[in-house]
């Protein structure tokens, strides 16, 4: 009997091992040109191209895969393969100025009190609608709720930019004014400035900080419904020193709109542009794998608006990681650069890196003890979020 139930559980192991490979196996893969699948399999699954369909990507050219994973010769799940081709950006490195719109209005404060008899709308929720009317600014919602005269007023709400809620909630009259109130603090978007990375002729898409927009109140990241580059002018610039990440202080030329932001994610912000940056001269994009230890430089913007080159050097590459924005790790060796801002700053995030005439990556982060020391991400994986 102890036999059977040890082979029972070794068996219920097994085959727990294998859900979960096929599980992590994504619904939808885009390779780079030249890039090969790469995904760890157990033993008997493999995954076999079943046959060529239309593409989905944004990106021209590319080619639509629809595979087959199967389990000794049984399909049991499908995924699309996009293959994209040889790509050529133009690298920017220029300062702008960013203003983006949440979809609805964010939650970034729950007053506790019970008087507000607030069920379960917690920070970091995005409001939608208030008694079945859109809400697309905070003016929206103080009109429902002063109109409510205290009776119940219905929130319809979404948490994890995914997930659709309702709640209630009871305005209540303030002592010191004739105002009601729900108990919620809200905002409506954010406003700052970076740098544009890249921007592609093809499509007429650009791709900027290589990270995304968090808001600083909550620590989300901002579900954008749409959004805004300008040109930028520079103002000021605080050296980083330790303890300290150093900014570059811009003011948002409102009357030069750049383009246009369709959306907000972890590798950045991306958008079309109202006219071609095609001005400077296209790169090829690197796959991970063609980056090497040693020189590279970045493109950033410091004098006179116009980006220039300062030397760099790629410390250490994490060739495995999908992840996060932390692909490589870099050194400013740029005398020049280290006498202007001591290193990698606020406001260079988005700086494009180049090595051996190929866009490589983007500049994501910096060390708040070291400033000379940062982390860039990935140019493929940027390219792969412009192509989704």
């Amino acid at each position: 009997m102890k036999k059977k139930l040890v082979v029972l559980i070794f068996f219920l192991v097994l085959f727990l091992l294998y859900v979960c490979n096929i599980d992590n196996i994504p619904d939808s893969i885009i390779l780079l040109n030249n890039e090969t699948l790469d995904i760890k399999l157990m033993r008997g699954v493999s995954i076999e191209n079943e046959q060529i369909v239309n593409t989905s990507s944004n990106i021209e050219n590319s080619i639509n895969k629809l595979a087959n994973v199967k389990i000794c010769g049984v399909t049991i799940k499908k995924i699309n393969i996009t293959e994209l081709p040889e790509i050529e950006v133009v690298p920017i490195g220029k300062l702008i100025g960013i203003r983006m719109y949440t979809k609805g209005v964010l939650v970034v404060g729950v007053n506790n009190d019970k008087d507000y008899k607030i069920s379960d709308i917690k920070e970091g929720d995005t409001i939608l609608s208030i008694n079945d009317k859109e809400v697309e600014t905070i003016q929206n919602i103080k009109e429902v709720v002063q109109k409510s005269k205290g009776n119940n007023i219905k929130i319809k709400y979404m948490r994890n930019n995914k997930e659709v809620l309702t709640s209630t909630i009871s305005p209540v009259k303030t002592e010191d004014s004739s105002e009601y109130k729900i108990g919620l603090w809200v905002k409506e978007g954010a406003t700052g400035v970076g740098t544009i990375s890249f921007y592609n002729p093809e499509s007429n898409e650009f791709a900027a900080l290589g990270h995304g927009v968090y808001d600083k109140d909550t620590g989300y990241l901002l579900n954008i419904e749409k959004g805004e580059i300008y040109d930028s002018k520079i103002i000021s610039i605080s050296k980083g020193e330790y303890g300290s990440t150093g900014e570059i202080k811009g003011s948002i030329l409102k009357n030069n709109l750049i383009g246009k932001i369709y959306k907000n994610t972890e590798f950045g912000i991306y958008g079309t542009a109202k006219n071609s940056m095609s001005e400077y001269n296209k790169v090829k994009v690197a796959s991970r794998n063609e980056i090497q230890i040693g020189d590279a430089y970045i493109l950033a913007t410091l004098d006179n608006n116009e980006p220039k080159k300062y030397n760099i050097r790629i410390e250490s590459i994490d060739k495995a990681n999908d992840v996060n924005n932390r692909s490589m790790k870099i050194k400013v060796i740029d005398d020049e650069l280290i006498k202007k801002t001591g290193g990698i700053i606020c406001g260079m995030s988005g700086c494009p890196i180049i090595q051996n005439d190929k866009l490589i990556g983007v500049v994501t982060n910096v060390l708040v003890n070291n400033s000379e020391i940062g982390y860039a991400v990935f140019a493929d994986l940027m390219i792969k979020e412009m192509a989704k």
